[in-house]
């Protein structure tokens, strides 16, 4: 059984790829609620006003989803708890929440990492990051369609994209919940091309082996 997390940009496939991912290992899928999100079209008109909001409604849905996923044990996640702060700091680093909207968000999350430690699982097997440079994550933005999405809407929305993207590495150089792999968004097109899929797919097969060569033992009881 195997719990893998996706990892990524605005942008860079991560709903694709979990789609694809999710039934090349016959398992199930949990999508990120992106389009019965009812705070996320305010957030794009009203950073300010509603960014707190926002980041404690995907909290809520993150946890949900990782505890679900953790007692299953064999799916694949479209983003999860584990970005979430990067998103929220982001957002105050901008002047987007107060001081004190950080720290209540800062005990909450700390509480709900906690708690998942006495789930059945404590930590996903495997994260997939999906690495794009900014003008593919905005090709991308384009491409799918979002109105709340476009910098034609809103230009000033091209250095919060800017400021989301830089911050990704960083983050995943510091990611240590479990073990990682990075896929090239703008060397392989799985979106678009089916040869680039199956590579991606074949190197994912390889770090799973990979992984469970190295797992440990069971304690004997």
């Amino acid at each position: 059984m195997t719990v893998i997390v996706l990892a990524g940009t605005i942008g860079a496939g991560k709903s694709t790829l979990t789609g694809y991912l999710a039934k090349h290992l016959n398992t199930q899928p949990f999508y990120e609620p992106v389009g019965d999100n009812p705070v996320l079209p305010l957030f794009y008109k009203d950073p300010d006003k509603y960014a707190f909001l926002l980041q404690i409604y995907f909290l809520n849905q993150r946890f949900h989803t990782i505890k679900q996923a953790f007692y299953d044990d064999n799916n694949v996640l479209d983003r999860s708890i584990y970005e979430d702060s990067l998103f929220f700091h982001l957002n105050a680093d901008m002047g987007r929440a107060t001081q004190q909207e950080v720290d209540v968000y800062d005990s909450l999350l700390d509480n709900m990492m906690e708690e998942l430690t006495y789930e059945p699982k404590k930590s996903p097997d495997l994260l997939v990051d999906i690495s794009v440079s900014l003008p593919t994550m905005l090709e991308r933005i384009k491409k799918r369609g979002r109105d709340y999405e476009q910098l034609d809407a809103d230009p000033t929305l091209l250095d919060y994209y800017k400021k989301l993207n830089a911050r990704y590495v960083d983050w995943y150089n510091d990611y240590d919940a479990s073990p990682k792999m990075q896929i090239d968004g703008d060397k392989y097109d799985f979106v678009a091309n089916k040869d680039d899929l199956n590579t991606v797919l074949g190197l994912i097969d390889d770090k799973i082996k990979e992984v469970r060569q190295v797992q440990p033992l069971p304690e004997a009881k």
